[in-house]
């Protein structure tokens, strides 16, 4: 039986060495709903592992580090960085740590949830390093193969630093006697760069693994998609020495030319484009076949608070239809800039207003909307369900509820934040992940989720392509963007400009964990030029200045490791 050595991180982004028994995670190869064999795929699973959970035991219980182990995970400390800052989604408890300079773009060097995605991303590395350290060389059975796919996760969590902090502390070997070294920029670019070239010869062929065996895997596909989603960003990672967009395009051609399609048809009423996002997406053929690689997540073996489990329940309150869930954090809520790029205007979504609802519960002599029947029903009378909503918008992407489930008749869901943040009913919510199924069943128990996260997938290649023809005048680009349109049974445009393209890729994108990035590609996420309500911390919003555009190094890593050095600004 063979063990992982990795526990916890200390100053310098080092781990220290402790035993942690790999049986504890309860999956094998990287489907969580099997039995473990504690065989070489057990110790491929606890590099995967990493993507997904948070420590040794579940939802918490001896955790990889820190005292919060829910704000620990991968996902969510990418996430939180990416969304919460945007014109997407807003947190409503803004007393939660170092939540309001989040949310208001006003970080500092000593920003919590920094340090938090900084030391998610050395732990995860430095596990990698340790796998690849004592399996080096190996050449038996499939360890090709797996040393392959976790350089390939090494490369992923380093494109993360390049994208969130334009450097990272880099090792490439497991030691406790050196200091990671900086690297930065364009040579941290090339890096990844020449990386994942290597790798895209030394992976399982492309869509290997994008069937239910192996589901969730890396193999060339997602070498793939990482590599054009540098390429596309390469001139802001650069600061405009590299100009990779050519390459962004020969990337997403093999993507869309390869073994994946676009998940179009409906099923029981639920769209293509919904599929991609409910509890049976690893086993759902069609969603199975848009998804280029996945965070897998099952409610029963891999409970965590930093996946799915985030997503669906954080965006759900009490008394909410068509939940399939049991844990309700009413957390993060829909921006009226993310309404709008489905509306002309917010109040073009109709919801169920104030004064409605309290008339509603007065005409009937009710206090509240006792069951998920009667919501449903008042649904249909005011307005505001996810079905009329996609139906007014005219795109099944416009996956938002503005209904009466959780509402009162003195309190019910506004359109937009009015001065301040001050609780989940302060916009619509968004609805696009859930624990369903495309069956209509529900899992058992719901408190934990089972939707795989989709990291990649394909639409993301038609866009980046789109993008990249734009910025070097190709044509093209209105036919890539006019079919995720189509999918979505939206009106296709007749032109496309590359001021277009961030709402574009909004539509399709919200609430996936990218959108700073794509603000940040098109000179938007600090500019004056488009701003959104609490933005610099003013309830309109303003402009912020262009250092916020990066993360700074945490300083804890500044005073621990001498070899690093502070980013612009901070």
């Amino acid at each position: 039986m063979k063990h992982i050595v990795l526990k916890s991180a200390i100053a310098g982004l080092l781990l220290m060495g402790t035993v942690s028994c790999t049986d504890e995670l309860n999956i094998s190869s990287i489907d969580p709903k099997t039995t473990p064999n504690y065989d070489d795929m057990e110790l491929l699973a606890k590099q995967y592992a990493t993507l997904g959970l948070t420590g040794q035991i579940g939802g918490a219980g001896n955790q990889d580090f820190g005292d919060d182990e829910g704000e620990s995970g991968f996902y969510r400390v990418i996430f939180n960085l990416q969304e919460l800052c945007s014109d997407e989604t807003a947190w409503a408890w803004q007393d939660n740590e170092d939540m309001k300079p989040l949310t208001n773009i006003q970080w500092t060097q000593s920003s919590a949830r920094t340090y938090w995605a900084y030391q998610r991303l050395a732990f995860d590395v430095t596990l990698y390093n340790s796998y690849l350290s004592q399996q080096a060389g190996r050449t038996d059975g499939e360890y090709p193969h797996y040393l392959a796919e976790v350089r390939f996760l090494r490369a992923l969590h380093y494109y993360y630093y390049l994208d969130l902090f334009r450097k990272a502390p880099f090792k490439l070997e497991f030691s406790m006697s050196e200091l990671p070294v900086e690297k930065a920029g364009t040579e941290l670019y090339k890096w990844i760069d020449e990386e994942l070239t290597e790798l895209e010869g030394l992976l399982a062929p492309m869509g290997s693994f994008n069937g239910a065996e192996n589901f969730g895997r890396a193999d060339a596909g997602a070498a793939y998609a990482l590599h054009a989603r540098l390429a596309l960003n390469s001139e802001i990672y650069t600061n405009g020495e590299i100009k990779d967009y050519q390459k962004a395009i020969d990337y997403s051609n093999l993507l869309i030319n390869g073994p994946y399609e676009l998940s179009k048809a409906s099923k029981n009423g639920f769209t293509g484009y919904e599929q991609v996002f409910m509890g049976d997406n690893d086993y759902n053929p069609q969603a199975m076949k848009e998804i280029i690689f996945a965070i897998r997540q099952d409610g029963n073996h891999t409970q965590e608070h930093s996946g799915s489990t985030y997503l669906v329940s954080s965006c759900r309150g009490a008394g909410m239809p068509y939940s399939y869930t049991d844990n309700y954090w009413t957390c993060n809520f829909a921006r009226r800039t993310l309404i709008e790029k489905f509306f002309p205007t917010v109040t073009d979504c109709n919801i169920a207003t104030q004064e409605e609802v309290k008339a509603y519960l007065e005409e009937r002599g009710w206090t509240s909307f006792a069951t998920e029947a009667d919501v449903i029903a008042a649904d249909e009378e005011l307005g505001g369900s996810t079905a009329s909503i996609i139906a007014a918008a005219n795109d099944d992407r416009a996956m938002f509820y503005g209904g009466v489930g959780g509402t009162t008749a003195e309190q019910a869901r506004s359109y937009d934040i009015d001065g301040s943040i001050k609780n989940f009913l302060n916009g619509l919510s968004i609805v696009k992940w859930q624990n369903r199924r495309s069956d209509n069943t529900s899992p058992s128990p719901t408190i934990y989720s089972d939707t795989d996260i989709p990291l990649f997938r394909l639409a993301e290649a038609y866009l980046t392509r789109a993008e990249a023809k734009l910025r070097l005048g190709q044509d093209g680009a209105l036919a890539d963007v006019n079919e995720i349109r189509s999918r979505a049974h939206a009106n296709t445009l007749n032109a496309i400009s590359l001021d277009q393209m961030p709402d574009e890729w909004c539509r399709e994108f919200y609430f996936e964990g990218r959108r700073r990035s794509d603000l940040v590609r098109f000179g938007l996420f600090t500019s004056s030029r488009y701003v959104w309500p609490m933005k610099g911390g003013t309830a309109a919003g303003t402009g912020v200045d262009s250092h916020f555009n990066i993360y700074p190094i945490p300083y804890n890593d500044i005073v621990g490791n001498p070899n690093m050095t502070q980013n612009p600004g901070y």
